[in-house]
């Protein structure tokens, strides 16, 4: 892993979505099918409704280290991912998944130890039908996010963000500032002092 992405997630998900400037979080309903974190440069796919064949063709191509993060419309209720893709995946040394439809198999995948991030459940299985409109690799959108080939994707147990590749040097640095501040804050608790001094909350600014 690229120790710059490394170090995002070690600094977790909210830290750097605040560092961020509030951007980058993707939809809260995208929760981890299991308590792993992940953490990559993003290949983006775009499914058709009720398909999956373009994420089988995103495990052809993929890179090592990557996440691939999967739109597949208003058709979430199918199962687009399970067990023999998550272990194609592992094999090509992918981080993750992340999908705004829902997975199956999820017993096997945390048995497997791979990262995926999905609305939910699903035993409903999906189409591959090659004339269906689909893409590999092209930007993708969650909601107010564009996802690109070769950002960051973050996630933990607070969801999911994305930083655009030229912006994780800058994410990185605010972030670990805004961590380093955190810090102080804790020591001036304990202290005695309250959030509402600390965070100039009240409306006189007087304590």
């Amino acid at each position: 892993m690229d120790g710059r992405i490394a170090e995002l997630l070690a600094l977790g998900a909210a830290t750097v979505h605040e560092a961020s400037g509030g951007g980058g979080a993707l939809p809260h309903e995208l929760r981890p099918v299991h308590p792993l974190a992940l953490a990559g440069r993003a290949l983006p796919v775009r499914c058709p409704p009720g398909d999956n064949l373009a994420l089988h063709e995103a495990l052809d191509v993929a890179a090592p280290g990557e996440v691939i993060v999967a739109t597949c419309g208003d058709a979430v209720d199918h199962g687009y991912w399970g067990e023999v893709m998550a272990v194609a995946a592992l094999a090509r040394g992918l981080a993750g998944l992340v999908i705004e439809g829902c997975v199956r198999d999820s017993a096997a995948l945390a048995a497997l130890g791979f990262p995926v991030y999905a609305r939910g459940l699903c035993v409903r299985g999906t189409g591959k039908d090659a004339a269906a409109s689909r893409s590999v690799g092209d930007p993708v959108q969650f909601g107010d996010v564009t996802v690109r080939r070769g950002d960051a994707v973050i996630g933990d147990g607070d969801g999911v963000v994305v930083v655009a590749a030229a912006d994780v040097d800058a994410v990185r640095g605010a972030a670990r500032r805004r961590a380093e501040r955190e810090q102080e804050q804790f020591a001036q608790l304990r202290a005695g002092a309250t959030t509402m001094d600390l965070l100039g909350l009240r409306p006189d600014g007087g304590t």
